[in-house]
This record gives structure tokens, C-alpha cells and sequence, in this order.
């Protein structure tokens, strides 16, 4: 449907109205699929929530800080963390299962594994 202004007579005014809030619906949905995703602010923890997130001792952290071992970032006296980066520290410490060592072990077994050449059969 074409709606110019200069043929809306006050009978045709319920299909212009109508016809305006489709088309203000459509734009809406057009304005919401190019809307730029908004990025998720990276809050710092301070350490005492870091011990709850990773359910830690606050030694155990001090200790992990001390040997580099965990991701933080330290302000003055004070240590800060992101709950993404210490997500991150959580998954790389996964355990391996026995079918994945396992797997493992042939696939090296497999490429260690001298060829026979045929050159050398006389």
C-alpha cells in the first residue's frame, strides 16, 4: 500500500493510521537487527570476591598471585581480577580423561612409528 498524503480523505484515515504504524514497526525492526551489539563492561573484582568466584582461600590466592600462577592486576597495594579471566584459569586447569590420553598416546604412536621404504626391499 501507497499512502500520499494528498489522498487521505477522513474515510481513509483508519487505513492511513493503519498503514503508519506498519510501517513505524517495520523501521523499528530494521533499527534493531543493524543495532551494534552492546559490549559487555569487564567489571574488576577485588580479591574477596575472586576467593568466592574460584572458591579459594585468600592465602591460596596470595600464593597463586605471588607465583604468577593466576591472571590479576594490582593498583597501588590493591589486587584486582575479571571474572572472565579467571573463568579462562578455571577451564585451562581441566583434567584430561583416560580416553583422551589415550588417544593421545596412539596418535603420537602412530607418527613415531617408523615407514618402511620401499627403496630398501632387494
Amino acid at each position: 500500500m501507497n499512502m500520499c498524503a494528498d489522498k487521505i480523505t477522513f474515510d481513509k484515515l483508519p487505513e492511513a493510521v493503519a498503514f503508519l504504524i506498519q510501517e513505524v514497526s517495520q523501521i523499528r525492526e530494521l533499527v534493531e537487527k543493524n543495532k551494534p551489539q552492546s559490549v559487555e563492561k569487564r567489571r574488576p573484582i577485588e580479591i574477596d570476591e575472586a576467593c568466592s568466584f574460584v572458591k579459594k582461600a585468600k592465602p591460596t590466592i596470595y600464593a597463586l598471585v605471588r607465583k604468577g600462577l593466576i591472571p590479576c592486576y594490582k593498583n597501588g597495594k590493591k589486587l584486582y581480577f575479571f571474572e572472565d579471566e579467571l573463568m579462562q584459569w578455571i577451564s585451562n586447569g581441566r583434567k584430561k580423561t583416560i580416553d583422551e590420553i589415550k588417544a593421545e598416546i596412539e596418535s603420537e604412536l602412530y607418527l613415531k612409528k617408523p615407514r618402511r621404504s620401499f627403496a630398501h626391499r632387494n
